[in-house]
């Protein structure tokens, strides 16, 4: 499923393409085996408090979300081939490319909004 990441305190929109991974492959995958991460994508994994980044290519910034949609932690450039990256308390987990929550506003006193496409 594709949608939007906004700002939910500002309504400005932050990633335009927002992958969900809401199948078996889109969750096991991931972002692996990608050579780049465009700044204007990232992918949403709900139900997760933690990834890994084995197998992945580049680093990536990864954001733990709340059941609210409160940013938890924003752990930034994360390397590949790190075997666990979690964080207590998150329902939600956010990866991006590398320096894009940052340059997104993404901070832990930010609220974020998902806007899922209708897929009928």
């Amino acid at each position: 499923m594709i949608g939007q990441l906004y700002d939910a305190g500002s309504g400005r929109l932050l990633i335009a393409r927002l992958i969900r991974a809401d199948t078996f492959a889109t969750q096991t995958l991931g972002l692996l085996g990608r050579a780049h991460v465009d700044d204007d994508e990232a992918m949403w994994f709900d139900r997760c408090a933690g990834i890994h980044t084995l197998g992945m290519r580049v680093p990536i910034d990864v954001v733990f979300v709340d059941r609210n949609g409160g940013v938890l932690h924003v752990a930034g450039g994360v390397k590949p081939w790190c075997f666990w990256v979690g964080r207590s308390g998150a329902n939600s987990v956010l990866e991006l490319a590398a320096g894009n929550a940052e340059r997104c506003g993404i901070t832990p006193s930010t609220k974020l909004e998902t806007r899922w496409r209708s897929s009928t």
